[in-house]
């Protein structure tokens, strides 16, 4: 149902710090916005943030002094809360928000009390099978909670929490990358393209197998290491490489490759990830959720190596329940060795049964509707808001879901 043109519900997304909360934040804000909701995107200073909204169309974007907590930083995190707090209560007098949804991460928290000064109502979604510590924090005060995982559910002190998926993106589409259509020799269509113009549009030779490396949306230096130590052990194999480095080890991953002569396309950054993984036949990959619903959208089977020092090991327990439903491999850094990854690889790589077996499996890690299901219920609360004096309000998505009782320093634009 469309918003009336009248009064336009404006709804406030917190979803800066990665590009995996980010991004399914930008999935959802493009769904309410078809729904004829005025949207604000509150993100981070950080540059990757500053990069991503570049591709979001029509909604204010609001940047909060904000920074994480880690190495102790515990004077600065408090400071940048607090003016991040002040910031976005600034912000929602000038324009006061419907609603606010917090996607996780450090620019969460001070948005959603922020907002219950002003009556919105509040919503968070966690990906992660292990909430992190925001969303944890912020739960008992939300109106309703979203989880990617079902096992989730109970690890959050939320009024209702409904188990939606993991918004992605509309361009990521596996459309003809099912099993049935595994060869690479066949085409496998992406929403935009077919793998062989992917992996044209990346400068990739259109019908080498591709492996693809990233290590999230700001890389990862111990996946770069480890993939380093396996390119002597692959050089003779007739494949190509798509590495997304992260800034920090670019140029040394860049003279790796050529030291081995072999056929890669190295960058820093990626803001087009579905023709990165449209383009690749297997993948290595951390494993955080947003990057997991990514490759179960597109089918790609993949290589999944856990951050070992992410906050609760939640990296880890999200790729070994993709590995226990056979939608991937799984890999601990610490009990890697080349030999071991290179084996992975070549089996990925040339077994066409094993590569069909985890995009069938994949399929069950897609949630395709997510990313509707969280707008509806959003517009559904604000809905029942307004018509408290009697008027009928608009029914609720059914989700699987789970109810239980229980500042001066901000920027703004317009993109």
């Amino acid at each position: 149902m469309i918003a009336p043109e009248t009064k336009r519900p404006f709804v406030a997304i917190a979803c800066g710090g990665t590009g995996g909360h980010l991004f399914p934040g930008i999935a959802v804000a493009e769904e309410l916005k078809k729904r004829g909701c005025k949207i604000a995107l509150l993100i981070s200073p950080k540059k990757i943030d500053q990069q991503a909204v570049k591709s979001a169309r029509d909604m204010e974007v609001f940047t909060l002094p904000a920074v994480g907590l880690q190495n102790r930083n515990y004077f600065s995190f408090t400071i940048s809360f607090w003016k991040s707090f002040c910031a976005a209560r600034k912000f929602f007098k000038t324009q006061k928000p419907d609603a606010v949804l917090a996607m996780g991460g450090f620019t969460s928290a001070p948005p959603i009390l922020a907002a219950k000064k002003f009556g919105a109502k509040t919503f968070l979604h966690e990906s992660n099978t292990i909430p992190g510590r925001a969303n944890r924090f912020l739960a008992r005060f939300v109106d309703e909670a979203f989880v990617g995982f079902p096992e989730t559910e109970s690890r959050l002190r939320a009024k209702k929490v409904f188990t939606t998926g993991m918004p992605v993106r509309p361009q990521f589409c596996s459309s003809g990358r099912e099993s049935a259509q595994n060869s690479e020799n066949q085409s496998r269509l992406t929403s935009a393209a077919t793998i062989e113009n992917c992996r044209a549009a990346l400068g990739l030779n259109p019908n080498l197998p591709t492996i693809l490396v990233v290590g999230g949306s700001q890389g990862a230096s111990g996946l770069n290491e480890m993939i380093l130590s396996v390119l002597p052990l692959l050089a003779g194999k007739n494949l190509q490489w798509l590495h997304l480095t992260g800034a920090g080890d670019f140029e040394k991953v860049k003279a790796a490759y050529a030291a081995q002569k072999l056929k890669a396309v190295v960058k820093p950054f990626l803001a087009e990830m579905d023709l990165a993984l449209g383009a690749a036949t297997i993948s290595v990959s951390r494993a955080g959720a947003s990057s997991l619903a990514e490759i179960a959208a597109m089918r790609l089977p993949s290589l999944l190596v856990p951050f070992p020092v992410a906050t609760d090991n939640h990296q880890f327990f999200n790729a070994l329940a993709f590995e226990k439903t056979g939608a991937a491999k799984l890999l601990e850094q610490k009990n890697s060795t080349p030999e071991k990854v290179a084996e992975i690889l070549v089996e990925l790589v040339e077994s066409e049964t094993l590569r069909s077996t985890m995009q069938s499996a994949l399929a069950q890690w897609h949630a395709p509707k997510a990313a509707e299901q969280i707008a509806e219920n959003i517009l559904s609360a604000i809905t029942e808001r307004a018509n408290l004096s009697g008027e009928r309000a608009r029914p609720r998505v059914q989700c699987s879901a789970s109810r239980r009782t229980q500042s001066n320093d901000a920027q703004i634009s317009i993109v």
